[in-house]
């Protein structure tokens, strides 16, 4: 390839980079545009985009603001097949994102995605049979529905970013307790985990090491520092879920241990564990009187002994004693 030839081939990927980020409602500027593309690895002058964005609005219908600064956007009447091509199934899946995800998404970045929400309603608009897939799917949870706590927006924008970038956070938590004293704290923020209707920040204190969780209703601040985040040695989010953390602990002192857990009741009843299995190493063994036996290693946790409880008396006995006394305890 020719400089000439990679010259021109650069252009066009940076000009179609332009054009994807650019929505029918919403006027985006130049500078605006540059943070964009720069995140994506794309170094370039105000003056370049500019100029591409003249050079777009000769072939596509895109109009400017005509102020100072100077905004870009789609024209109100541009046809759907002037927009960047979107198929049904991409569309789709772009809806749910945003009705399901979006609130786990940082806000830079659902800046950059609202162009792409706003393609995929207007290709759906033509699509009937496709559009009703929206209309015809749901998620429901498991449990009792609870309505989200509030959550402190610039609190919640910045713990996003500074996760996105890798950098601390400096934050005001008031604990569960609602009567007690705001603490402030450097916090090394590792994931984000949405449970039921509350979404839990994992990471470390900068004075500590051991990994924590803060529900995020609970900031009532949050500023994202020039510090990069600390990191624990082979921290894995999925490894972390898995070892039963966010199940939170049944004894708060102790860390959270695997118990092989055993519950003896009628196979009729044990019938729901062939088809929801507690863990990979599960066994059910039948026993005399139409009883059958489920073992299963898991995590010992809170959330375990909630869900035991929501059995009733369908659970004959329940080994270890210590779960069954904490059962027995919420019971009582």
């Amino acid at each position: 390839m020719s400089l000439q030839e990679k010259e021109t081939s650069n252009s066009l990927y940076r000009q179609w980079q332009i054009l994807s980020r650019l929505s029918t409602g919403k006027w985006m500027g130049t500078r605006e545009l540059q943070e964009i593309l720069q995140r994506e690895g794309i170094d370039i002058s105000l003056r370049t985009i500019q100029r591409d964005l003249n050079q777009i609005s000769l072939r596509f219908p895109i109009e400017s603001s005509k102020t100072v600064p100077q905004g870009w956007r789609w024209r109100s009447d541009a046809p759907i097949q002037s927009l960047p091509h979107m198929t049904s199934s991409q569309a789709v899946t772009f809806m749910m994102v945003e009705e399901h995800l979006k609130h786990l998404l940082p806000p830079s970045l659902i800046e950059e995605m609202n162009p792409w929400f706003d393609l995929a309603r207007r290709s759906l608009s033509t699509q009937n049979n496709v559009r009703q897939w929206i209309n015809r799917v749901r998620i429901v949870p498991a449990t009792q529905p609870l309505i989200p706590p509030v959550v402190e927006k610039q609190a919640q924008q910045a713990i996003y970013e500074g996760l996105l970038q890798d950098k601390q956070l400096e934050c005001v938590y008031q604990g569960r307790n609602l009567s007690g004293e705001e603490k402030t704290y450097i916090l090394n923020p590792l994931g984000l985990v949405q449970k039921g209707a509350i979404i839990y920040l994992i990471c470390t204190r900068q004075d500590k090491t051991d990994i924590q969780t803060f529900a995020l209703h609970r900031f009532k601040s949050a500023s994202v520092l020039n510090s990069r985040a600390m990191h624990p040695v082979d921290f894995d989010i999925d490894a972390y879920i898995d070892s039963g953390a966010l199940g939170f602990r049944v004894d708060y002192n102790q860390a959270t241990q695997n118990i092989v857990l055993k519950l003896i009741m009628s196979e009729q009843d044990a019938h729901y564990f062939d088809e929801s299995q507690l863990s990979k190493d599960q066994t059910i063994e039948k026993l005399a009187d139409g009883l059958a036996q489920v073992t299963a290693n898991v995590p010992f946790t809170s959330q375990l002994v909630w869900w035991l409880r929501g059995f009733g008396n369908k659970i004959q006995q329940i080994e270890p004693i210590e779960v069954a006394n904490a059962v027995r305890q919420l019971v009582d």
